[in-house]
């Protein structure tokens, strides 16, 4: 029997082998794959763990022309930060789809932590308008982190307000970001001081409800929401996606999941019809993106299993060039 090998890659070694402009370039290869048919994407499966205020997520996929499947799996624990644990925790599996042999397992923390900053990332590059200067960042995780590099990597990006509930962790936010991504970074006293002349609004937090007010934006704005990933959380308000031209990753998912549009329609504020298009749609051009200056933009993440297998493959084959992760013999 021939001898088989399992490459296991580190946060670290993730974060060099795929650099947010890559990950950019991917994600939008992966949208245009999944909105083309070619990608077997079904929709995730929830397990509740309610004991102890859990929730694990099971993300499974396949991408035919790469030749490659993998699986995520994902747990989301309210608790752990006073377990000294991080709230959000992931592996990703990679398999040959010709022979199903396992090919890598890798921290899957650090690849949805870049596959959703690179996904705003490529949004951002599609509809935001090209001088976008200032960003608002509401949420001071870790996905705000590669949200502020993706963005700042697709547009002249001068200046960021970062507006947390926690403001320590605003305050840190900001110290740690400014000088490493070379940007004037502030923490901002209010939602409506973060979004002052903001042309690029992100929103990437666990808020239950909208984290600032229709009238504070500005004509023109783009938006990237990737907080919300349940049928009855929303982070933006339900003016303000009725009035946008609404992108999604992917339309069954997004339907099924996205409180953002869930719970304008359940108000009767429009219905499915409303999404103008994919992503995926865009980069391939069979929809049209931003066709005004004066536009609201917004686009809506769930997060897809195709981003994290289409940024393991990549993950797989950089690593290899450049003599990352530990193999092992299974």
């Amino acid at each position: 029997m021939a001898s088989r090998r399992l490459r296991l890659f580190c946060a670290e070694e993730v974060q060099r082998a795929l650099p947010i402009a890559e990950a950019i370039e991917v994600m939008k290869r992966a949208f245009a794959q999944l909105s083309a048919g070619q990608a077997v994407v079904p929709l995730r499966t929830h397990l509740d763990v309610a004991r102890h205020r859990g929730t694990a997520l099971f993300m499974p996929s396949y991408l035919p022309e790469a030749g490659h499947m993998g699986i995520k799996v994902v747990t989301l624990f309210d608790d752990n930060a006073r377990l000294g644990l991080p709230r959000i925790q992931a592996l990703i599996a990679l398999f040959d789809a010709t022979t199903g042999s396992p090919l890598a397992v890798m921290d899957g923390t650090a690849v949805t932590a870049i596959r959703t900053g690179a996904a705003s990332g490529a949004a951002t590059d599609l509809l935001a308008r090209p001088d976008s200067s200032t960003l608002a960042l509401f949420g001071a995780g870790a996905q705000g982190r590669t949200q502020l590099a993706a963005v700042a990597a697709v547009r002249p990006i001068r200046k960021a307000r970062v507006f947390d509930a926690d403001r320590d962790r605003a305050e840190s936010f900001a110290r740690e970001m400014g000088p490493a991504l070379g940007l004037d970074v502030e923490p901002a006293r209010s939602p409506a001081d973060a979004l002052r002349d903001a042309d690029v609004v992100c929103t990437a937090t666990t808020s239950p409800a909208p984290v600032f007010s229709d009238g504070d934006l500005r004509p023109g704005v783009h938006i990237n929401a990737v907080g919300s990933y349940q049928p009855a959380v929303q982070e933006v308000p339900a003016e303000t996606v009725r009035r946008a031209l609404v992108v999604v990753d992917y339309r069954p998912a997004a339907l099924a999941e996205a409180g953002d549009l869930l719970v304008p329609m359940a108000q009767g504020l429009f219905g499915p019809e409303h999404v103008h298009a994919e992503l995926g749609e865009i980069v391939a051009g069979t929809r049209p993106g931003r066709t005004s200056p004066e536009s609201i933009t917004l686009f809506k993440s769930v997060g897809v299993a195709v981003q994290d297998l289409a940024a393991a493959v990549h993950v797989l084959a950089r690593g290899e060039q450049l003599g990352l992760g530990t193999e092992v013999p299974w």
